[in-house]
């Protein structure tokens, strides 16, 4: 019988992989069996790699800059280079976050949280599209978020990147889901990473607040192991048939 979660062997790129969620997603795809590259944005990303290597798994690096579009070109190429001309699986994790009431919100920070989570994720998408619609086979996996769903507090560029990529994936779906590729996203709940370092504080009342409407009575983990098995079921067989779809992975939050 036909081993619908086996993913070994494939070839993956993930963004934002040096930590939290991505690190987490990358991580439970090799140790799946999928060969990858990840990307980041510092020296810290051949460190990472390095330790996945260290436990014997196959995983290539690139440093990149995702607001620059000439740095994320090139990367690209580099990366399919590394997987020997082929990607399966694109892992769209990397974001920024910029807190800031609304009638002061900088438009620098807009453009910038804007740049990183919404244009570079449609870029890639873009570009591995068009390798994987030569190969009739592709997964994408987008990182979406509470906010696709609601505006939240402060956030408003981030609210609206995220709201974006959530169209972005049933846009991508009507156009790819007849040609082998599917585009699905992940909607993660409150996780305890370091991008919500502002909301995990106990002096926060936002803190209880959240904490008290999940019903699993927990935020995520910190290193993604609450995502893993998500992003292993989007990347796999097993998801074949599902397309455009934005999966809460939240704990219970969305219900309530």
């Amino acid at each position: 019988m036909k081993d619908l979660f086996d993913i070994k062997g494939r070839k993956a790129l993930i963004t934002g992989a040096t930590r939290g969620l991505g690190w987490g997603m990358a991580e439970g795809l090799m140790e799946y069996g999928v060969e990858t590259v990840i990307w980041g944005t510092s020296e810290k990303v051949e460190a990472v790699a390095q330790e996945f290597r260290d436990r014997g798994f196959s995983c290539h690096v690139i440093t990149a800059d995702l607001g620059n579009r000439e740095s994320l070109k090139a990367a690209f190429v580099r990366s399919i280079e590394r997987l020997d001309g082929k990607i399966d699986i694109l892992v769209n994790c990397a974001g920024i976050q910029r807190r800031c009431p609304s009638e002061e919100f900088p438009m620098e920070d807009w453009d910038a949280v804007l740049e990183i989570n919404l244009t570079a994720p449609f870029e890639l998408c873009q570009l591995a599209g068009r390798e994987m619609l030569k190969a009739g086979y592709g997964k994408i996996i987008n990182i979406a978020s509470m906010q696709s769903f609601f505006g939240g507090f402060t956030i408003p560029a981030y609210a609206s990147a995220k709201g974006g990529v959530a169209l972005l994936n049933k846009a991508l779906c009507n156009e790819w889901a007849g040609r082998g590729i599917n585009v699905n996203a992940i909607a993660p709940g409150y996780m305890a990473t370091e991008m919500n370092t502002a909301l995990l504080e106990r002096s926060n009342p936002r803190y209880q607040e959240i904490t008290d409407r999940i019903p699993a009575h927990r935020w995520g983990g910190a290193k993604g192991e609450d995502m893993k098995g998500t992003c292993i079921f989007l990347a796999s067989h097993a998801s074949d048939y599902l397309n455009g779809a934005v999966i809460p992975v939240d704990g219970g939050y969305g219900s309530r």
